[in-house]
């Protein structure tokens, strides 16, 4: 058995290693019939031999695993987005910012190009891929291991001296040619042609089963390993060790050493993106150095340290046909442009937003003008202007509505707001369902089993007309109503059960209180700790919080004095929402009250975000940048010497993570 066993394994290496002679050297050793014969060996002596399975042996490659639901998986490293540019000024201050907080006048920058494909992200551990998870919102994405395993670009086990345990972040595509190819088939059979290569290859992922999956050919470049500890230094050794270990790292990056070098990368690409064989809308530009990355650090939104140039978006003219309104949930109206349908970017575009009246009066737009198309970001349709020499004899001139094309109250408008307002709170349909999908959504309450269709279908079935009356519903109520089956049914009430895990700041957020995003919606329930307390302050106490300002305390004080919203947050209550701040994050002393500390370098005892949460605990605050105003560097080894240089001019001292616990320990 154990020569049996042996074979298996020396098959599965020889199998894994002619893959990435094939589809990432480009230099195949044998021939396709040779490759086939040898994984069709491997796969009889897997059917003969189940107790010698592997998880990732390359008989993965052809599918076979169905999978009826994507779980959700939250991310360990954030998969942050990036900051957009769009003009050499644009990446002009970025490049002053950077110097400004580094010091460095000996910059280098890796150049990528920025490919339009599917974000993933894939865990390795002992070289095999353990988990491959999308993008999703930033904070968690599905986990789409199975189908992951059919892509050929990438490695199921790794070679050469790789980390016990990291992860790498790559785009899931498909190359033009091929893509051609997939719509040419369609066509032939009678079937509808997909619309682009990213939308397919997205939707790609999702299948169910993942033998259709590995019919499709998708494609993955990597381009950033992510780990707790940091293991290279520079960005550029990241992909030459990526590439040894047998990623699929594309040739088109360029180290740069100025600005100038980075213009003339992005000049060049600009010009010749056409002759790639994939699509890509932009070149991203990253601090090479990972200390400089790390000392950097990130917005709540995007890395400091690497920013994305986006190509001037294609843009085409087309003609406006009538303009509809959408009701929001906190009553905003919002113009929507219906257009004689073209296609852009890939994709036919018959809508586009007008924002708000300020939009239509700044082009003055007519019915029937010929109005100038763009994808705003490359995903949301905008019109950007108006060829008014061309306006037709029969032009209509744009009358913004008085009343609300749902439930026909009239509209109201402060001199202050660029939106018209409906102020029927409680009874305009758009608005209900508006706050109960805001409620149930990822980065609110969260709610497995509940979508967008499913709240507009118990919605209009009359079940619900506010969140609260989601922990009411009976499933003897929910299994009747259309595609409703008794799994979904259960998933449902399993999520609402889920969701009273969830913790006070989200749930503040869940409320839909205008103006109280995800960061306010944070402070303000570390600030006032419970719901009673922040319903029973006053308009003067909510100003007193950082960063809170009029607008913001205005809404939270109107909300709180509409009757049936707090009857809700009652109700919420008693059915065991989370309505205090968690003990475990309330702060423990004042001991570190008044000081501010900058964190840099690698620490033995705690992770960054654990010295972090220390210090806030302790009534401390923390700074990812130095300046006249901190009072310690707390410094692990490999501190990054652009802050070395600005404490050692401020004259601020340096301490460890054991000064700090025991600074958190003594007693005043």
């Amino acid at each position: 058995m154990n020569s049996i066993k042996k074979n298996i394994e020396n098959l599965r290496n020889e199998l894994h290693l002619h893959n990435y002679y094939y589809y990432v050297l480009d230099k195949p050793k044998i021939s396709d019939y040779d490759f086939d014969m040898k994984l069709n060996d491997l796969i009889d002596l897997e059917k003969q031999y189940p107790e010698f399975n592997d998880v990732n042996s390359p008989t993965s490659r052809v599918g076979g695993a169905i999978i009826k639901n994507f779980n959700s998986v939250k991310h360990e490293f954030p998969m942050y987005s990036l900051d957009n540019s769009y003009s050499k000024d644009d990446l002009e201050d970025w490049d002053n910012r950077l110097y400004k907080n580094l010091q460095d006048n000996d910059l280098q920058y890796l150049c990528e190009l920025k490919f339009d494909g599917v974000s993933i992200n894939l865990t390795y551990e002992n070289g095999k891929l353990i988990k491959a998870v999308t993008r999703g919102d930033g904070i968690q994405g599905d986990d789409v291991t199975e189908n992951i395993k059919t892509i050929k670009t990438i490695p199921l086990k790794l070679k050469g001296n790789y980390p016990s345990k990291f992860q790498i972040r790559g785009e899931i595509i498909i190359e033009k040619g091929d893509f051609i190819k997939m719509n040419e088939k369609r066509l032939s059979e009678g079937l509808d042609p997909y619309m682009n290569p990213r939308n397919t290859a997205s939707g790609s992922l999702k299948l169910q089963d993942s033998k259709e999956v590995a019919k499709r050919p998708l494609k993955c470049f990597l381009y950033q390993i992510v780990t707790s500890k940091q293991i290279f230094k520079t960005q550029n050794e990241c992909l030459l060790n990526a590439l040894d270990w047998g990623f699929n790292i594309s040739n088109t990056y360029k180290l740069c050493s100025s600005l100038k070098d980075i213009t003339e990368y992005i000049t060049y690409w600009d010009a010749n993106r056409e002759n790639l064989n994939y699509e890509i809308d932009g070149i991203v530009i990253k601090v090479n150095k990972i200390d400089y990355q790390d000392e950097l650090g990130f917005t709540s939104k995007y890395p400091r340290w690497s920013i994305a140039y986006k190509f001037k978006t294609e843009q085409i003219s087309t003609k406006l046909l009538s303009v509809s309104y959408q009701v929001g949930r906190t009553g905003a109206i919002t113009p929507v442009a219906n257009l004689e349908p073209v296609l852009l970017g890939g994709t036919y575009v018959k809508r586009a937003s007008l924002h708000n009246q300020d939009q239509i009066n700044k082009f003055d737009l007519c019915i029937n003008d010929i109005v100038i198309v763009e994808k705003g970001g490359e995903i949301i349709p905008k019109i950007v202007g108006v060829e008014i020499e061309k306006r037709d004899i029969k032009y209509e001139k744009i009358k913004f509505i008085e009343n609300c094309p749902s439930c026909y109250k009239l509209l109201s408008k402060k001199e202050s707001e660029a939106h018209h307002y409906c102020l029927n709170y409680n009874d305009c349909p758009p608005q209900i369902t508006g706050r109960i999908q805001h409620f149930i959504s990822r980065k609110a309450m969260d709610i497995n089993g509940l979508g967008n269709e499913t709240i507009d279908l118990l919605y209009s079935n009359g079940l619900i007309l506010n969140y609260a009356d989601l922990y009411d519903l009976k499933k003897e109520n929910l299994i009747l109503l259309e595609r409703m089956a008794e799994k979904s049914v259960e998933n449902i009430f399993i999520g609402l059960e889920d969701s009273k895990k969830i913790g006070f700041e989200r749930v503040l957020f869940a409320l839909g209180i205008r103006y109280v995003g995800q960061t306010v919606a944070k402070k303000i329930a570390n600030k006032f700790k419970s719901i009673d307390n922040l319903m029973s302050s006053s308009l003067d106490e909510l100003l007193l919080v950082d960063e809170i300002g009029d607008r913001i305390s205005e809404s939270i004080v109107d909300f709180f004095s509409i009757k049936e919203n707090v009857d809700i947050i009652y109700r919420l209550k008693k059915i065991g929402l989370q309505f205090e701040m968690d003990k475990s994050n309330e702060k423990i002393s004042d001991v570190l009250s008044g000081y501010i500390f900058v964190i840099s370098g690698v620490f033995n005892n705690y992770s960054r975000d654990e010295l972090k949460r220390l210090i806030e605990l302790n009534g401390g605050k923390w700074s990812s940048s130095i300046s006249s105003k901190t009072n310690y560097l707390l410094g692990g080894s490999n501190i990054g010497p652009s802050k070395l240089l600005k404490i050692k001019k401020l004259e601020i001292p340096i301490i460890s993570e054991n000064d700090l616990i025991e600074m958190i320990n003594l007693k005043p």
